[in-house]
């Protein structure tokens, strides 16, 4: 319950970390402050100090995106229906990149709000039917053969979703390698705003999620391969779907955890990896930056 707290439990969350800092060595406060700071963790933006709508926050992926990502893959008698939970997967992950992604360096006017709405309107779109292409052929041209049925309904799809994952990052948080994000020091003193931390960290992100979304409809369908002839399979033809469903959600389950935390939450940067007007502002040789999630 802890994740799904709302604003005035988040609230208080952040007033007992506030007041707190001192009194830790109590046992009860020093339980309190632990959970206070799980609330603000899960709940609260790093960059901003805004509170994350529920449904992008870390603990809600797995239940939302889940039956979503299993309703993409599953066979569907038409291409129509395989689109739409593309589509709303797509959506939802795009949506959740830019609910965790750093906070803009700089104010957005109008029109880059607009033009980073159309691009991640644009960017989901094109990936939920590029996503819809291998159900599409074999829908469309009535597939036989049953190599060709391999290809394009279990092995294309992973690597395409893979790419597409990451493309759904890199676009949706455009603007921090557009705008630049904040570098600080060891101190966390903000030392300025870098755009090549910015794509460090945007590249990072999506690295993450590709391999992520890859990982978790290969080892599903790798297995589903090799017990699809089994007995049991052969005697209960309709148990497939639930096993399927069981076997991607149990690898989300399992590899999200590994996928935001194998890059650190707090990334690190040489300074001479980054821009001039910075390297003469510091003589720190090692700077950090928020990555996001």
């Amino acid at each position: 319950m802890d994740h799904w707290s709302g604003p005035k439990e988040i609230e208080k969350s952040r007033l007992l970390l506030e007041t707190s800092v001192q009194n830790l060595k109590e046992p009860v406060q020093d339980e309190q402050v632990k959970q206070a700071m799980k609330i603000s963790l899960s709940s609260v933006h790093p960059g901003t100090g805004n509170i994350i709508p529920v449904v992008f926050r870390s603990p809600a992926f797995l239940p939302i995106a889940s039956p979503m990502f299993f309703a993409s893959f599953i066979q569907h008698r038409g291409a129509k229906q395989t689109f739409i939970w593309q589509l709303l997967f797509h959506a939802y992950t795009a949506g959740f990149a830019i609910a965790n992604g750093n906070a803009a360096a700089k104010a957005e006017e109008i029109t880059l709000s607009e033009k980073r709405l159309l691009l991640t309107t644009g960017a989901i779109s094109y990936a939920a039917l590029l996503g819809t292409f291998p159900r599409y052929v074999m829908t469309k041209h009535r597939l036989t053969n049953p190599s060709v049925q391999m290809f394009f309904g279990r092995i294309l799809p992973i690597p395409l979703l893979a790419c597409l994952g990451a493309f759904n990052v890199l676009v949706a948080r455009g603007t921090e390698y557009e705008n630049g994000i904040e570098v600080m020091d060891k101190d966390g003193n903000v030392i300025g705003v870098s755009k090549k931390a910015g794509m460090k960290a945007v590249e990072e992100t999506a690295l993450s999620r590709g391999a992520l979304f890859g990982a978790a409809l290969l080892i599903p369908e790798s297995l589903l391969y090799f017990i699809q002839g089994s007995n049991f399979l052969l005697k209960n033809p309709h148990a497939l779907a639930p096993l399927r469903l069981l076997l991607m959600v149990s690898s989300i389950g399992v590899l999200l955890p590994v996928s935001f935390s194998v890059f650190p939450q707090l990334g690190e940067i040489k300074r001479d990896d980054l821009e001039t007007e910075i390297l003469s502002s510091t003589e720190e040789t090692q700077l950090f930056y928020n990555r996001g999630v």
